[in-house]
């Protein structure tokens, strides 16, 4: 748990926030001392009005860093050697903005114009933030003990609630991307939560059928009758304790893909209690340990919290967190080609409740 909380700003202006599981450090003894240059302007959001959805352009991520040795490492503590994102010498868990943000609220003026009628223009005003796990470089989130996950779960709490308050965010979303199959360009254990300006388009359709579903049945929750059903089934869950069920859903677009709900209905992860966020931890590291054992080798994997959004269709949303992998079998990646990419037609190539069986079994 978070015993203490420290912000500090690094040279650019940008915000940094340790965590402490213990009160014994002074974080603002280390002071950024690199000269940085300030931060880029924040990106563009261009409407796309065939499919009714919004675009991000977010041309200075171009330059990000990308897959650094571990002795240059930007997420690493910082040494005499090497200055890196995070100044002081060691940490438990750090949050700070995103040195290259895909949304930010530094807006330049006159920088954003209008294209077409149909094309609007917009600036892509939010906030972006890495999450650093820990500070140990050649860990990953599923060897962090259980109290270091409730340090996690506590931390995204405190980002959701902070970033769900800034001026024109819809929703908030905390993730994790793990592997280079994946696409990540940085091997330091780590996550990042997005504020979106906008509501993403999965969020809108699963608002959409949530509001059908509530229409048709007098107000009952979509999410919560779907993790009902899924419960007296059996056949698909993987695990589960008293405050949470893991199952792999009915319809998976993935090989192997988890859903983590709480058995009560949450609509974030600052409503959860004491007793949820202490449970959660064991149960999603198992859930881990299992992917990581099917291949024998370590499984690469999205892992995204789905949270009620902020504004209209609050009260519609579910909390759970979406775990999936590209892998589908030990040499072989699920690759989203033409009827995936260009149509938005998933075929999977495992049977789910082949995937849920094996993922019971594999330990």
């Amino acid at each position: 748990m978070i015993e203490k909380r420290t912000a500090i700003r690094l040279s650019d202006g940008r915000e940094l926030i340790y965590f402490d599981e213990t009160p014994l450090h002074d974080r603002n003894e280390w002071p950024d001392t690199r000269e940085l240059p300030p931060p880029p302007p924040t990106s563009q959001l261009r409407y796309d009005p065939l499919v009714d959805e919004w675009v991000a352009v977010a041309a200075h991520r171009q330059t990000r860093t990308f897959l650094p040795p571990s002795d240059k490492c930007p997420l690493c503590p910082s040494t005499p050697e090497f200055a890196s994102e995070i100044p002081a010498p060691d940490y438990d868990v750090v949050t700070f903005e995103n040195q290259f943000p895909s949304f930010s609220d530094r807006v330049k003026p006159d920088e954003i114009t209008a294209l077409t009628d149909l094309v609007p223009v917009r600036p892509g005003v939010g906030r972006c933030e890495v999450v650093c796990f820990t500070s140990d470089h050649n860990s990953y989130f599923g060897n962090l003990t259980p109290a270091r996950v409730r340090t996690v779960v506590d931390v995204w709490a405190d980002r959701t609630t902070e970033m769900s308050a800034l001026p024109g965010v819809a929703q908030v979303f905390p993730f994790e991307n793990r592997g280079v199959e994946i696409g990540v360009t940085l091997n330091h254990p780590h996550g990042q939560i997005y504020a979106y300006p906008t509501v993403t388009p999965r969020t809108q359709a699963m608002l959409r059928a949530a509001s059908r579903h509530a229409e048709k049945t007098g107000g009952r929750n979509l999410y919560a009758d779907v993790l009902a059903a899924e419960i007296k089934a059996g056949v698909r869950i993987i695990s589960a304790n008293e405050h949470w069920t893991a199952y792999v859903p009915a319809a998976s677009r993935w090989p192997f893909e988890v859903q983590i709900a709480p058995n009560r209905h949450v609509l974030d992860i600052p409503a959860l209690n004491d007793a949820e966020r202490d449970a959660f931890g064991p149960l999603y590291l198992d859930i881990l340990k299992r992917f990581d054992a099917l291949f024998d080798k370590p499984m690469p994997y999205i892992s995204a919290w789905h949270q009620a959004v902020t504004g209209e269709g609050r009260e519609l949303g579910y909390l759970h967190l979406q775990l999936f992998s590209i892998r589908r079998a030990a040499d072989k990646l699920k690759f989203l080609a033409g009827s995936e990419s260009a149509m938005g037609s998933f075929i999977n190539d495992v049977i789910p409740e082949k995937a849920a069986q094996t993922l019971r079994d594999i330990i």
